[in-house]
């Protein structure tokens, strides 16, 4: 009995230390020792989306979630989460984090941690190419389908302009795949959506897309934190940080954009 108590007693003394092992790996700052949970809407290409296997998560925000868990001396984990509910995830403890294309506003920032901005964004109009309609500009919508992602800044400003007496159809989808699977089918006129995104879909010389209308005014994408959490986003804004320095945040974007778009985000 003492023999069985003992091996016990050695086995849970074990665990023990291999858990407090792993708690320092991560300095105590992640749900899970050793890894950082990272919230993602796997479905928003070139930021973040599926490889052709349909399970292998690819695209910028995926780039940097990696390097940011190495830089941090942790393994990244991605948690694919419904863009509706993935504010509240973070918020009860699901994931660590959200790197998932997330605009910094004023408001987002009332209710959680952001770290510095990463990249530089703005909105764009998409339309079919050679299409009928010959507007380039959202205040030219009226009466039309237009379509964007439920909950975005794109649809916040649909919103802005529908308050302004802008009449149209809003069309909101869950994804902003189905923004462009509709636009292709003539269920909808126009995409309201973020410019990295449209360049993406238009990228292809067969694209049967064009961008008709860029935004003047400049937003940023940042990591986000659970209100308080100052002691993550601290680690992560060091990380990211050195990933700036060490040219590797002007790689990953080299090597999706094919071009800089993380640099202006810093100035």
């Amino acid at each position: 009995m003492k023999k069985t108590l003992l091996a016990i007693a050695a086995i849970v003394l074990a665990g023990s230390i291999l858990f407090t092992g792993c708690q320092k790996k991560s300095g105590g700052l992640t749900m899970k020792p050793g890894v950082l949970t990272i919230g993602m809407e796997i479905g928003y290409p070139p930021m973040e989306y599926y490889d052709i296997d349909g399970v292998t998560p690819i695209g910028f925000d995926v780039e940097l979630g990696k390097a940011l868990a190495a830089k941090m001396g942790l393994k990244a984990e991605f948690i694919d989460t419904a863009w509706e509910g993935i504010f509240a995830g973070v918020d009860t403890g699901r994931y660590d984090c959200i790197i998932s294309s997330v605009t910094i506003t004023p408001a987002r920032q009332e209710a959680h941690n952001f770290s510095k901005p990463y990249v530089a964004n703005t909105l764009a109009m998409v339309l079919p190419k050679n299409s009928a309609l010959t507007i380039k500009d959202p205040l030219e919508l009226t009466g039309l389908n237009v379509a964007f992602q439920a909950d975005t800044t794109a649809d916040f400003y649909m919103e802005e302009l529908a308050k302004q007496g802008l009449r149209y159809i809003a069309r909101r989808y869950d994804k902003v795949m189905y923004c462009f699977d509709d636009l292709r089918m003539g269920r909808a006129d126009a995409i309201v959506t973020d410019l990295l995104v449209a360049y993406d879909y238009i990228a292809p010389l067969d694209s049967p897309f064009e961008i008709v209308w860029i935004s003047d005014d400049p937003e940023v994408f940042g990591i986000c934190m659970k209100k308080g959490n100052d002691a993550l986003t601290e680690a992560i804004d060091n990380a990211l940080n050195e990933l700036f320095a060490n040219g590797t945040m002007l790689d990953i974007s080299k090597k999706i954009f094919g071009m800089d778009l993380v640099s202006i985000a810093r100035k």
